[in-house]
């Protein structure tokens, strides 16, 4: 049996992060994870840092505005620690509405201006969709000062940094159950082998709600997204009311997303990639013309409230991390930073109350 300070399950990024953060701080960490480091919700991210208040639960947003503040200092250590390049891209987001409905905080931007911003973008379309007959200069987008990021270039590079921070990791090894003596937890059973720890941190994502004898409501939902290759170089995340598209700074076009209550099955659907597909090019026609690269699933963490659940439990030394559901990108920074703190017995900067396990 290996022992540890403190177990992390799940290698996500918010497991990464989180790993990271405590051995800043002196602790010793094994990162357990089910299958390979990265590879599940983190992996399948479209990486859009959209923090516009009325876009999360009110006890959210001050988490969420604080996060997206601190991730040009976040990417830069985990750059600077795994010698790795991360794709964090400053360019902002265009919200598209044809009924003109925009997030809190966004400029209000004319056809023509938004034709300068993006000559590529289709704004006739989405007039006419409106069933309405608007002049050029009127309204029909809202501007967005959001970052966005690729989350496999994020993941490789926190993977990298967790490592050389000696983090140890065993991969390929699900946790059965929660290992508890007299009210306290002292380690994880995998499939493999037991493992050790005063102290364990529920990051496993979408599995995190299944692991004994704490079991808590989180659930998978399933997104389905592609990318194609060959399309129009946006350079701003373009949001409409059917879809997506997420720019890579390798000439990638992200196209996404579903929200699908189907359990863990991460099976791609031709016809609904098509619909996600032929939205894009009403907004973009030149996407008709570009050639698909990869298509795939991916299963967000979900709670009943939308909220992540965050702190510890009533099992002494066990704590969750988990539910993040479609903001565990946006939320890595602040999560990894309120957690440590509360890992290790200060007081977190944020009330974590309204995150609690207990609510359920």
């Amino acid at each position: 049996m290996k022992s540890s300070d403190v177990i992390i399950i799940g290698a996500g990024i918010i497991g990464l992060s989180l790993a990271i953060e405590l051995r800043k701080k002196g602790v010793s960490v094994l990162i357990v994870e089910r299958d390979e480091p990265g590879r599940e919700a983190s992996h399948a991210a479209a990486g859009m840092l959209a923090d516009a208040g009325d876009e999360f639960p009110a006890p959210l947003v001050p988490l969420a505005h604080a996060s997206a503040r601190m991730y040009p200092e976040f990417v830069h250590e985990i750059e600077d620690e795994s010698g790795g390049k991360v794709d964090l891209r400053e360019h902002g987001t265009i919200v598209l509405s044809c009924h003109g409905e925009f997030p809190e905080g966004a400029e209000p931007v004319s056809t023509q201006r938004l034709k300068s911003l993006e000559p590529s973008i289709e704004a006739s379309s989405l007039l006419l969709t409106a069933g309405e007959n608007r002049a050029p200069s009127e309204i029909c987008a809202g501007y967005l000062h959001e970052r966005s990021v690729d989350p496999r270039e994020l993941v490789a590079a926190a993977l990298k940094a967790a490592r050389h921070r000696q983090v140890d990791i065993s991969s390929g090894a699900e946790v059965k159950s929660l290992l508890v003596e007299g009210g306290r937890t002292i380690g994880v059973q995998t499939d493999k082998a037991k493992y050790t720890a005063q102290t364990v941190v529920n990051c496993a994502g979408a599995w995190a709600g299944v692991i004994p004898p704490f079991e808590v409501p989180v659930k998978p939902v399933k997104g389905q997204m592609l990318a194609v290759v060959e399309a129009p170089r946006l350079q701003h995340v373009i949001r409409s009311e059917k879809v997506y598209l997420v720019p890579r700074g390798d000439g990638r076009l992200v196209i996404g997303s579903t929200l699908e209550d189907v359990g863990y099955n991460k099976q791609t659907d031709v016809n609904t990639l098509q619909r996600l597909f032929e939205a894009a090019v009403e907004l973009v026609p030149g996407i008709a013309k570009s050639r698909r690269h990869e298509a795939w699933a991916g299963l967000r963490p979900g709670t009943p409230d939308e909220l992540p659940i965050l702190g510890a439990t009533a099992i002494s030394g066990y704590f969750i991390a988990a539910g993040h559901y479609r903001d565990g990108i946006l939320l890595a920074p602040v999560t990894a930073a309120l957690m440590s703190d509360a890992v290790t017995g200060k007081n977190p900067s944020f009330d974590l109350s309204p995150f609690s396990a207990t609510r359920f």
